[in-house]
């Protein structure tokens, strides 16, 4: 979670490949055309060739973003100690703006460190726990793209490996760790990973210079405190564990707090731990009040330009005429699980579960080598899933990508979707 993300959320443009609009329905049109009579059997899955992988992730486990009202005596100590490094996980890697240019400013990394834990750790940061699950993910994914399928290079090759984060340290130091897993700390060239200004993030719901967005979402935490159901569990809660009624404390700070000490093996409040699983349930109930997925400009709002992103890549990646350089085998990009919650609503595979630290989104896309037909395989958290509108886990390509399309953004629709609102505002005198 980011600090405020489900208030005033920080959305952007993304600059990202709008010339292949054409080639985009063109290739739609080609892959709608599937042959039936061969999908009516399964698909022979040794006949297919892996080439392309795209993993969207969550940061390692961190602390919390904002403490708990509680007496002194009962807020968890986060000791500096758990921010030790693992000498496995040490891996140089240089951060620039999406152009190559020098690494934007973090307005997030400066409002936490504005907050200084019990113990003298700040908000947010990523802690060796954290470091562990992601340097594990790594070698995960070294396992199935590395040595069970000879898919990757056994080292990093930035020609074959492209790599994007938001600009938050702990997600940087995430994707460090997840890539000293991935290759063992070897490298054959430089490791840059590429992000963008605040104002322009797509890896996660971006209401900053999103009118609509904003206009949607505006006071929706609070009227979700007071639905049926959250209302008086949140009281039940609060109250048992002494906190006011009105200091701002919802499911999502409580959910914040005990998924942070119950990773990190700290004694948290008994209230928390008594009510852990409600607190979770009704966290993802908040969260889906504010998302409103029946609302599916919300959902496009939310995820539709990074969907373009991801969009683009399997469409680059298909079309004969790209240039080998201008493709990776391998996209990973470090996000939120304020990201990957609309991502799986987009995609049909939500489970009603918050997503938890260092969970991964794969998209792996193969061409069958006889038919030369294209196929995605969807897996969330190393699970295969059956995308929405698809017949099972390995889905022809033309079937996911019209399920993307119903909330993917070009950045001209967005921006479009974004300035409605404002102009709305500006003609009514507001």
């Amino acid at each position: 979670m980011i600090t405020g993300v489900f208030r005033m959320r920080v959305w952007a443009p993304v600059g990202v490949l709008t010339s292949l609009a054409y080639c985009l329905h063109q290739r739609k049109a080609a892959l709608a055309e599937p042959q039936e009579a061969d999908r009516r059997n399964p698909v022979d899955r040794n006949l297919l060739e892996l080439k392309m992988v795209q993993v969207v992730f969550r940061h390692g486990a961190r602390s919390p973003l904002q403490p708990l009202p509680l007496e002194q005596s009962q807020q968890v100590e986060w000791n500096p100690q758990l921010l030790e490094v693992p000498s496995q996980t040490q891996f140089d890697y240089t951060v620039t703006d999406l152009a190559g240019g020098l690494k934007p400013h973090s307005p997030f990394d400066s409002e936490y460190h504005e907050t200084t834990l019990k113990g003298g750790m700040f908000a947010g940061q990523l802690t060796k726990v954290g470091m562990q699950q992601m340097f594990a993910l790594g070698e995960r994914l070294r396992k199935s793209y590395v040595e069970d399928i000879p898919f990757l290079s056994p080292t990093f090759n930035p020609l074959e490996v492209s790599v994007r984060s938001t600009n938050i340290n702990r997600n940087l130091e995430s994707t460090r760790c997840l890539l000293a897993g991935l290759f063992q700390r070897q490298k054959e060239g430089p490791i840059i990973i590429h992000t963008d200004e605040a104002s322009s993030e797509v890896l996660y719901p971006n209401s900053q210079n999103c009118w609509s967005m904003r206009q949607r979402t505006r006071g929706r935490r609070q009227t979700a405190s007071l639905q049926p159901g959250i209302s008086e569990d949140l009281k039940k809660v609060k109250e048992v564990m002494g906190i006011g009624s009105s200091d701002g404390v919802d499911f999502l700070i409580l959910l914040d707090n005990v998924a942070a000490e119950q990773v990190h093996s700290l004694p948290s409040c008994p209230a928390l731990k008594r009510f852990a699983w409600m607190i979770e349930q009704r966290a993802v109930d908040t969260a889906l009040y504010i998302l409103q997925r029946e609302d599916r400009e919300s959902i496009q709002l939310a995820v539709g330009p990074f969907l373009h992103i991801l969009e683009n890549n399997l469409l680059k990646a298909v079309d004969p005429a790209t240039p080998p350089s201008k493709i990776r085998k391998l996209y990973l990009y470090a996000a939120h699980d304020v990201t990957l919650m609309p991502l799986l609503m987009a995609l049909g595979i939500f489970d009603h579960k918050w997503p938890p630290f260092a969970v991964d989104l794969t998209m792996e896309l193969y061409q069958h080598q006889e038919s030369k037909e294209w196929f995605v395989r969807l897996c969330y958290h190393g699970e295969e899933q059956v995308p929405e509108g698809c017949p099972e886990g390995l889905c022809p390509l033309d079937k996911f990508l019209n399920t993307m399309s119903a909330y993917t953004l070009s950045p001209e629709k967005y921006h479009r979707l974004c300035s409605q609102a404002q102009v709305i505002e500006l003609g009514s005198g507001e």
